[in-house]
C-alpha cells in the first residue's frame, strides 16, 4: 500500500480548502472592518478581496456601503488628517503619504491636507511642547534632538531650523558675554 505524497495529503489541507468561500457576506465583513475604524474605499476592498469574496460581491457590498454614507474617502482623509494634525502634529507631506498609503485619491488627500493650516505652526507647536525636556542636556543637544523630531515627522529642513529656533530660544537663558 502506497502512502500518498503530494503536498496537500501531506500538510493534512485539502486542496480545495484554500478556495473554500469566506463565512459570512461581503458586506458584513465590510461593516465589521468599518466598527473598528474609518477607512478608505480601497482598504476595504482590499481587504474583502484579501479575505476571498468574489469581485462582484465586493463591489456590490462597497455600492451599498457608498449609498449608506459609511464608505466616503473625503470624510475619511479629514478624519486621518485631523487626527495626525492634532495629535501627532505631523507635517502635509507625511500626512498626503499616510492617506495616499490607504489608498485615497491625490485629489482628496490634497483638499484635506490644505484644510489642517500651515507646516510651521505645526511644526512650532511640536517643538515648543518638546523643547522644556530637551534642554537639560544642553542646548546644542536640545536643538539636535528637536531637529531630528521635527525632520522624522516630515518637516523641511527651513521649518524644522525656524521652530526649533523659535522654541528653543523661549526656554534657553541666554548667556550675557560680559560674564
Amino acid at each position: 500500500m502506497a502512502r500518498e505524497t503530494s503536498g496537500a495529503a501531506w500538510r493534512g489541507t485539502d486542496r480545495t480548502d484554500r478556495h473554500a468561500r469566506p463565512k459570512g457576506t461581503a458586506r458584513a465583513r465590510a461593516l465589521a472592518l468599518l466598527a473598528t475604524r474609518w477607512r478608505s474605499e480601497h482598504e476595504v476592498r482590499r481587504r474583502l478581496q484579501a479575505a476571498g469574496f468574489p469581485q462582484e460581491e465586493v463591489e456590490e457590498a462597497l455600492a451599498g456601503l457608498d449609498r449608506a454614507g459609511l464608505i466616503d474617502d473625503a470624510r475619511f482623509a479629514r478624519e486621518v488628517v485631523r487626527d495626525q494634525s492634532t495629535r501627532r502634529r505631523a507635517s502635509a507631506r507625511a500626512m498626503t503619504a499616510a492617506l495616499r498609503q490607504k489608498g485615497v485619491p491625490a485629489a482628496i488627500a490634497e483638499t484635506a491636507v490644505a484644510d489642517a493650516g500651515s507646516d510651521s505652526d505645526r511644526a512650532l507647536a511640536l517643538a515648543e511642547s518638546r523643547a522644556r525636556r530637551l534642554t537639560a542636556s544642553g542646548p546644542e543637544a536640545a536643538y539636535r534632538r528637536l531637529y531630528g523630531l521635527l525632520v522624522r515627522r516630515g518637516y523641511t529642513p527651513e521649518v524644522a531650523r525656524e521652530a526649533c529656533r523659535a522654541a528653543l530660544a523661549g526656554v534657553i537663558e541666554p548667556t550675557d558675554p560680559a560674564d
